[in-house]
């Protein structure tokens, strides 16, 4: 176990939509998910993103793009589309039949003529991801509102091939489509922390570090252990002052400070469940006794694991 898994853990696709159009410009796609994580992957043609905020990013073929859409956004043939009259459809992976007002795969096909007389098309696979829990908002806080990842546009033939594969064979095909893009959305977002560089996050570059990796791999593999500095650095196979000091120097904190906040994260996660008690969940990530795992949650979330805990139930509430 590494930190993006652990991130990753919480997001999976679900209902997600293959789509292949042929439009006739002008047109737009609205995505109204409000999904943490959208993924859309240009196949053939091309389009502009347009976010709520009136930013814009041009894909072309072979680009992958991640969105925040916490918020619904458009992707245009042109971002000038959107003040002009056009043929507008809505794509909501999370809803039955939710492309609107036509289903963009059955859709009467209109060809748009190229300046070589061939026709162009706009094809398209798109995925929306759901979250459970809060696990991975450390992940979208690394994350710009749109990430952009460039391939061949042959390599995505596969992907194209995958996806109409899916459609054809009834069986499984919805699950067979959502693991495929839950396996997309890791390879994307892998390829484009490691073009980051020095700018990754820190729980990312560690994993490189031949100190502090080792030491990052055993905190993930068993969160809840009772590791003191000296056990991290035998891990790493190093002194226990080399390895304190590596590691702030690394991640920009100290290893107890590391391991109480990935704590506090998956104490989040237990308190969700309204069936364990808070010394439950304090047992379960590594305390004594429900006093100091309190005293800790207080400090770094800065209110208690009860008031936090209400908190949860307060949309639910609203809702019902």
């Amino acid at each position: 176990m590494d930190p993006l898994s652990s991130l990753l853990s919480g997001i999976r696709a679900e209902g997600s939509v293959v789509t292949h159009a042929v439009l006739r410009s002008p047109w737009t796609i609205r995505f109204a998910d409000r999904a943490p994580l959208v993924m859309v992957t240009v196949l053939r043609g091309g389009g502009t993103l347009v976010l709520a905020d009136g930013s814009s990013t041009r894909l072309v073929a072979g680009d992958t793009a991640v969105v925040q859409a916490c918020e619904p956004f458009h992707l245009a043939d042109t971002r000038a589309t959107l003040d002009r009259p056009h043929m507008g459809y809505e794509l909501s992976c999370f809803v039955p039949r939710g492309f609107g007002p036509a289903d963009l795969a059955c859709a009467t096909p209109e060809l748009v003529e190229t300046a070589t007389g061939a026709p162009e098309e706009t094809s398209l696979v798109v995925g929306a991801y759901r979250a459970s829990g809060r696990r991975h908002e450390r992940l979208l806080r690394a994350l710009p509102p749109v990430m952009v990842v460039s391939d061949d546009p042959e390599v995505c033939a596969w992907l194209e091939q995958s996806a109409a594969d899916a459609v054809r064979l009834s069986a499984g095909s919805q699950a067979l489509m959502d693991r495929l893009l839950d396996w997309a959305l890791v390879c994307t977002l892998r390829t484009w922390l490691a073009a980051q560089q020095h700018c990754a996050p820190a729980w990312y570059r560690g994993m490189a570090d031949p100190v502090v990796g080792p030491a990052l791999e055993a905190i993930h593999n068993d969160p809840f252990r009772r590791w003191t500095v000296a056990d991290l650095a035998a891990e790493a196979a190093v002194s226990r002052a080399l390895f304190a000091r590596r590691f702030s120097e690394v991640m920009g904190e100290t290893p107890l400070a590391y391991l109480t906040e990935w704590r506090m994260a998956e104490a989040e996660e237990l308190l969700a469940d309204p069936n364990r008690s808070v010394a439950q969940v304090a047992t379960t990530v590594g305390y004594s006794d429900a006093f100091g795992f309190s005293a800790a949650f207080k400090r770094l979330r800065g209110q208690s694991p009860s008031e936090f805990r209400s908190t949860l139930r307060q949309p639910a509430l609203a809702r019902a």
